[in-house]
This record gives C-alpha cells, structure tokens and sequence, in this order.
C-alpha cells in the first residue's frame, strides 16, 4: 500500500507543479501582449486590474504554500494586492510572478507523502497542506483564466494558448 500511496503523492504533486508553470507560459503570453496602461486598466472600483491580479496570485502562492507548507515567515501584504495601481510593468510583474511560482514549486515537489495529511494554517484557516496545495493551483488557474479573457478582450485576439489554429474568415 505504502508504493501505491507514494505513487499518488508524486502525480499529485508533479502535476500540480505542471500546471503552476503551464499557467506561467499562458500569463506571459497576456502580459507581452498588454501596454501597462492595459495591465492597469479597471472599469470601475469593483474590479481589479490585470496587476492586481497577478500580484494577488503571487502574495497567494506565498503565504498558502511557501509560508504554509513551506514553513518560511509570512509576509504577505494583501491590501497592497489590490491597492496597487500601476508602478510596475509587465516585465517585473512576470518576473515577480515565475520567481514565486518557482519557489512554490520547489516547495510542493519535496512534499512527503506523510505531510500531505498534516495540518496548516494559512490565513488562519485549518487545513491539510494537500488542500492548501490544491487551494493555490486551482486559484492560479482560476486567476490567470480571468487575465486570458481580460487579454483578449483588450487586444481583440485569440492567444493561441492550446491549439494553434488557422485565422477565421471573417463574413
């Protein structure tokens, strides 16, 4: 029992680092195609930009796996998220945000089969560090689906983010 038990942990945890760096790739195509202006851009006090967004996903990954899992000090700022309205530009934000992904990542890979039933609490939640893991990809997914559509909404394109496909003929 104790392999099939091994076996499960390392493809929950592969995959779960597959799709925090597939979400990498698809964040960077939005942010090459976005002005800063557009990165900043919000329609209104209800919404967060494109920046708040991936700055959010980043002080997210910290505090639920890096500080949570991981054991590292929480440090996480979560007003200055969302607050922000502008200063960075897609560069840094991409570069701030595969930075914290790699360091979540090389966190979540040396995760024990043992720990994933272990108690945590981020955000003073209670929770097993395979939930919190859990918690953050499907967020990071969640998070970088809302930039896609914001994308191409502002550039009026298709990203080409799954399959290439030949351009549409238009009527």
């Amino acid at each position: 029992m104790a392999t099939l038990e091994n076996e499960i942990t390392t493809l929950f945890l592969d995959y779960s680092c597959r799709r925090l760096e597939t979400m990498t790739g698809s964040l960077g195509v939005c942010l090459s195609r976005l002005t800063d202006a557009q990165i900043w851009e919000r329609h209104g006090e209800h919404e967060n930009a494109v920046g708040n967004l991936v700055l959010h996903l980043c002080g997210n990954m910290r505090q639920w796996v890096i500080s949570g899992v991981g054991g590292t000090v929480d440090v996480r700022e979560r007003d200055a998220e969302f607050s922000a309205d502008g200063g960075m530009g897609a560069e840094e934000l991409m570069g701030r945000f595969a930075l914290t992904v790699a360091e979540a990542r090389r966190v979540i890979a040396e995760v024990p089969t043992q720990r994933l039933v272990e108690r945590i609490n981020p955000q003073g939640r209670d929770v097993s560090v395979l939930d919190a893991i859990y918690q953050v990809v499907g967020h990071v997914d969640q998070h970088v689906g809302q930039i896609v559509v914001l994308t191409k909404q502002m550039t009026k394109t298709d990203l080409d983010l799954t399959i290439p496909r030949k351009p549409r003929k238009r009527s």
